[in-house]
């Protein structure tokens, strides 16, 4: 094998849909995947590669440092993605203790294995196995930015991205905009960021850092926005809609930015780090409204999905219901993926309408994978998280 990769929480929404682009890849590899299967893995979402023999499968936690060293040592991987994390904000807000023990504490593991290693193969006078050290993060590490109307985006990313683009604000991240999470999840985040490279600076760790904008796409487990909006539109339920639905998120979809992390893992320096962005902003309100027209549409065409929820084809705006806002609940995110177009020559390929579209098909096309999840713990959560507000 010339390559061995080993990818953390990847039975997630983002290192699922990443091992399909990584498999996919033509290069000889070896993939081996450690996830704990939290609430949010799911092993229906990797099934198809572990069954294809495509990538090895273990069941642990990033913070059990007897295993974590154990796979390093028997496997010995040029690359660690790791995409573990407690990723949720509401989630962290009412209950921020998973979030540091995931985020931070299983950070500093994975680091702390890969160090020794590194050390253990230098004092043998071997070269380190070890080429780059991934950590996947978040916008949502930068708080947030001011709104005001869009207007037009950028001249030279959008001259980089052969089309334009509008912003609801002056402003947008850069890689070496200052980090002051609003969040507990954001908070941990941070930290991880700080800590990773920190091990560059002080042990020489080849490690490299993504931030990215939301991400929508296939497998999004339904407490975030898109999934939770389809579901409920399914079923006729109440769509909430925090404050007045006006804070702005940049979107990506999850195959532009599996392609961005494939890329600073193989091209990106040690001790960078690349933003990712779908230059794609949009008030949360009209999310909800687009969903609400493409899921009725959608359902109209697929006669199964009309009989099983007939509610779908009577959907409106009606639906909506604005609800308490979450505490800190930043007002804007946008990303500048300038740096990744022009030193990793990565873009965003999928446009936010079409990437829409494709995403509402594939949950309707994917119904027992979502009744697999909203039938467990999830409805406790919703019921806990939505119905006082």
């Amino acid at each position: 094998m010339s390559s061995t990769y080993l990818v953390t929480g990847a039975a997630g929404f983002i290192g699922s849909n990443f091992l399909d682009i990584l498999v996919a890849d033509q290069e000889d590899k070896r993939v081996v995947v450690l996830d704990k299967l939290t609430y949010c893995g799911n092993i229906m979402s990797i099934r198809h590669l572990i069954d294809s023999g495509r990538i090895e499968f273990v069941k642990g936690d990033i913070a059990d440092r007897e295993l974590v060293a154990s796979l390093l040592d028997r496997y010995k991987p040029q690359y660690v993605i790791n995409f573990a994390a407690e990723s949720h904000v509401d989630r962290s807000v009412d209950d921020p203790t998973p979030f540091i023990k995931s985020n931070f504490e299983g950070v500093f593991n994975l680091l702390e294995c890969c160090r020794r290693q590194r050390s253990a193969q230098l004092a043998s006078k071997a070269e380190p196995t070890l080429k780059k050290y991934v950590q996947i993060s978040t916008d949502e590490v930068y708080g947030d930015l001011e709104v005001c109307a869009p207007r037009p985006g950028h001249k030279d990313e959008a001259a980089q991205l052969g089309r334009t683009y509008e912003m609801y604000g002056e402003d947008a991240f850069t890689e070496s905009y200052p980090l002051k999470g609003s969040s507990p999840y954001s908070a941990s985040k941070a930290s991880a960021d700080l800590l990773t490279l920190s091990y560059y600076r002080s042990f020489g760790l080849p490690v490299t850092i993504t931030r990215c904008s939301n991400n929508y796409g296939p497998r999004q487990f339904p407490e975030k926005l898109i999934p939770l909006v389809i579901n409920n539109i399914l079923h006729g339920k109440v769509l909430p809609v925090y404050g007045q639905g006006t804070n702005v998120r940049d979107w990506i979809h999850v195959d532009d930015h599996a392609r961005g992390i494939l890329a600073a893992a193989r091209h990106g320096k040690p001790g960078e780090v690349y933003n990712f962005g779908g230059y794609s902003e949009k008030q949360n309100i009209d999310i909800v409204k687009s969903l609400i027209a493409i899921v009725k549409d959608a359902a109209a065409k697929m006669p199964s999905v009309a009989a099983a929820y007939p509610a779908a084809l009577d959907a409106s705006d009606s639906l909506i219901t604005y609800v308490t806002d979450r505490p800190g609940h930043d007002r804007r995110y946008a990303i500048d993926a300038l740096k990744a177009m022009t030193t990793l020559g990565w873009r965003p390929l999928m446009r936010f309408d079409e990437g829409l579209a494709s995403t509402v098909r594939w949950y309707l096309e994917n119904l027992d994978w979502v009744k697999s999840i909203v039938d467990g713990d999830y409805r406790d959560y919703y019921e806990h998280m939505y119905a006082n507000r």
